[in-house]
């Protein structure tokens, strides 16, 4: 039968063997990030880092993002987000974590791209806090701790993540040494006035735009320096001393939303950090 129809159609049969014998194209993923201060899209790496995009995409999936805040912000360096969730009654809470991934250190920490925060001294530890690189960061970020795995990067809205960069920030303690705030003031903060969802920097929610083509195919992503740069260099692009503020904090115990209503607090709370400085 096979047979009839190739002589009958060998165009249509050629084709159909070429097809069975070449790869199968490459599949890549866009995301939109929707934040109240706009939206950011990002190309994820589905080929080069699969375990992360798919660890990723598991939490877009399941709404775990939707209604998250941006809980740090680091001039010159990163904004994170990805650990804590907020309801209507601002009250604060901590995402709920997946097992952890296997780290995929294949692209570097360059401005614009997006990478798994984890805990010091484990690289295979990375759950569901994220972080945009807000400059080249490669020299601090891509040796130490086996490499911090880039799994995407910002092809719009970069200037939301700017404009986010810019907002003052704050510290109430614990995992909010660096608290990004809009409509919040210094006199607002020394009179103690107590954090709500119009202050918040919230990711209203993370929506898959593209899964169908190899959308990854036309962008050059920059290898990692991971072999290249030898470990204990100096921070480069703005990160110097700042790597430990991309450990995962481990707490227990613990309202967020107390610490975000009243910094005095803050000392009554168990907080195990587990990090690493560069040096």
């Amino acid at each position: 039968m096979l047979l009839t129809w190739k002589t009958k159609f060998p165009a249509a049969a050629n084709l159909l063997l070429l097809l069975l014998v070449l790869p199968q194209a490459a599949t890549a993923t866009i995301v939109e990030v929707e934040t109240d201060l706009g939206t950011v899209e990002i190309n994820l790496y589905d080929n080069a880092t699969p375990a992360t995009v798919t660890n990723f995409l598991n939490y877009v999936n399941s709404g775990a993002f939707t209604d998250s805040i941006l809980h740090r912000s680091v001039p010159g360096f990163v904004i994170q987000g990805g650990g804590f969730i907020t309801d209507i009654n601002a009250q604060v809470s901590n995402i709920s974590t997946n097992p952890a991934v296997t780290n995929e250190p294949v692209y570097s920490n360059v401005r614009g791209t997006i990478a798994m925060a984890k805990l010091g001294d484990d690289p295979n530890s990375a759950t569901s806090q994220w972080f945009i690189n807000l400059a080249n960061n490669a020299a601090n970020l891509d040796a130490q701790n086996g490499g911090f795995t880039v799994f995407g990067e910002v092809t719009a809205g970069m200037d939301v993540v700017d404009a986010i960069a810019g907002l003052p920030r704050y510290d109430f303690g614990a995992a909010f040494t660096d608290l990004p705030l809009q409509n919040y003031s210094s006199a607002d903060f020394t009179n103690n006035v107590p954090v709500d969802n119009t202050h918040l920097v919230i990711v209203t929610a993370v929506n898959v735009t593209d899964t169908t083509v190899d959308t990854a195919a036309g962008l050059n992503p920059t290898p990692t320096t991971r072999n290249t740069t030898p470990p204990g260099n100096g921070g480069g692009g703005g990160g110097g001393g700042s790597f430990a503020l991309l450990s995962l904090l481990a707490l227990f115990g613990f309202s967020a939303t107390r610490i975000l209503r009243n910094r005095r607090q803050a000392s009554d709370i168990r907080v195990c950090l587990a990090s690493e400085t560069p040096r």
